[in-house]
């Protein structure tokens, strides 16, 4: 295995990080944190470097980019914020479920739209009895004449309310087969009628916006329907390792961004006459933290690796997803830690990164669930 970027991927990397410090701003971030508001200017900015077009086929007006070039964009778009990366990548998740699922004709249509940037995508799968329970599904979606008709309650929906946005809503169209069998997936304009959209106010992660959506008589028209009726759990099964390693790429990069934080602090900051990072309890504590995301980033480089290689990669992309997420929650606290009250202030940007990190071992599969995986793929049966 090569660790080394190839010189694309150096420039790819570079590009990406001149980019977030020209449009990322701290103010900017702190901005869109204390006003919950969407990055539209920064979204725009990633259209218009093509980084929505990287990972697509060329014959879609894609780059032909791999998983490998994601993992590296999606480190340095969280460096800075990990809402970001949930901003990045739920167009891209979605799209490239379309470019393996759906017809011919919903790629022609939806692809280029996408990757102008004149539609967003936003999965919508979880409900209020139903996170990582997808068998517990209660939503519906039933056929009337030319229409589907969809009726029931989403939640925890991440990027739901931004303007120009396609929800991905996954739905029951036949209540009496399990979630293999009997879940489907619609895309649904997220002004259709009967839609309601309520945005939660959360602890981190402010500035995409996670929504409760209530459906009530819902119409959407057939071709609306993606990868066939009660086909939806082959469409998420077949975006789910690209998802999860990606996700930890952002854990990854959002721990080094806090990382980066504590360590220049340590530098500055003096003590008794000299900085508090020369003081060896200090000193140590951060080798330990910079060890933890480099072993993180390792974890993540080798799932990528087999990912893109066409090696059935789940138990490594599990391993990956639960150390980083943990990682990231473990240097934001410590970085806290290293700033004292300055990191406890709303001034700085360490406490962001400590409520961010709450959410990184419940998104993308709790870590209780990857616990679950990588033991099942160990032989052990997990009741």
């Amino acid at each position: 295995m090569d660790f080394g970027f190839t010189e694309e991927q150096t420039l790819l990397r570079d590009s990406v990080r001149k980019l977030m410090d020209k449009h990322a701003t701290r103010d900017y971030i702190r901005k869109l944190d204390r006003g919950q508001l969407y990055p539209y200017e920064l979204y725009d900015a990633w259209v218009e470097a093509g980084l929505l077009r990287l990972p697509f086929p060329e014959e879609y007006g894609g780059l032909g980019g791999s998983v490998i070039d994601m993992v590296i964009v999606a480190e340095e778009l969280a460096k800075t914020s990990a809402d970001f990366v949930m901003s990045y990548g739920g167009s891209i998740f979605c799209g490239l479920n379309l470019v393996r699922k759906a017809s011919e004709e919903q790629k022609r249509y939806w692809l280029p739209k996408v990757l102008a940037g004149e539609k967003r995508f936003a999965i919508s799968m979880s409900e209020p009895d139903a996170g990582s329970d997808v068998g517990a599904m209660r939503t519906t979606a039933v056929r009337d004449g030319n229409h589907w008709v969809i009726n029931g309650q989403k939640l925890w929906c991440t990027g739901g309310g931004a303007k120009d946005t396609v929800l991905n809503v996954y739905v029951k169209t036949d209540p009496k087969a399990g979630h293999r069998q009997g879940m489907s997936l619609f895309l649904v304009d997220n002004d259709t009628p009967g839609l309601e959209i309520r945005k939660l106010d959360m602890l981190g992660r402010r500035c995409v916006g996670t929504y409760e959506l209530f459906f009530k008589d819902v119409r959407v028209t057939p071709d609306r329907l993606v990868g066939g009726e009660n086909k939806g759990w082959e469409v998420v099964l077949s975006g789910l390792q690209v998802e999860r390693v990606t996700s930890a790429a952002g854990n990854v990069g959002t721990a080094q961004g806090a990382m980066d934080l504590a360590l220049a602090y340590a530098k500055e900051r003096k003590q008794f006459g000299r900085p508090i990072g020369t003081n060896q309890a200090m000193a140590h504590m951060l080798a330990d933290m910079q060890t933890e995301i480099d072993a993180a980033r390792t974890l993540v480089w080798r799932a990528a690796w087999m990912v893109a290689e066409g090696k059935d990669a789940l138990r490594e992309i599990s391993m990956a997803k639960l150390f980083a997420s943990e990682t990231f929650v473990k240097i934001a606290s410590l970085g806290m830690q290293v700033m004292g009250g300055y990191g406890y202030n709303m001034e700085f940007d360490m406490q962001r990164h400590f409520r961010d990190s709450r959410a990184a071992t419940i998104a993308a599969g709790t870590s209780q669930m990857q616990r679950n995986i990588i033991a099942g793929l160990m032989g052990l049966k997990v009741q």
